[in-house]
């Protein structure tokens, strides 16, 4: 039955074949992608351009919220995206929040 109520026969029938996909095509996927283009993105005005201070230890700690990125994150982006109804902006508010946390 739940394969009669799948999008496509790729969740449906074909869902334990494609089951590896879905780190590389899901949401949770496009959302942990932003995440580590835009950590990336200002590490690089940090550290390369020195647009603002940004030490290599800030930047490791910064790393980890790409390295131990799992579903609840994606899911507080998601409920950010329901304010913003931007889903870009949504992962750059997440961000501020993590960052925050690092202090």
């Amino acid at each position: 039955m739940e394969s009669l109520l799948a999008l496509t026969s790729l969740d449906g029938r074909y869902k334990g074949a494609t089951e590896e996909l879905r780190e590389i095509f899901s949401e949770y996927a496009l959302i942990k992608r932003r995440v580590y283009v835009e950590i990336q993105w200002f590490k690089f005005l940090g550290l390369e351009l020195k647009l603002f201070e940004l030490s290599k230890e800030t930047a490791a700690s910064i790393d980890k919220i790409t390295e131990n990125f799992n579903v609840e994150d994606a899911a507080a982006a998601k409920d950010i995206e329901k304010t913003t109804n931007h889903d870009v902006k949504a992962v750059e508010y997440f961000l501020k929040e993590r960052f925050d946390r690092l202090g």
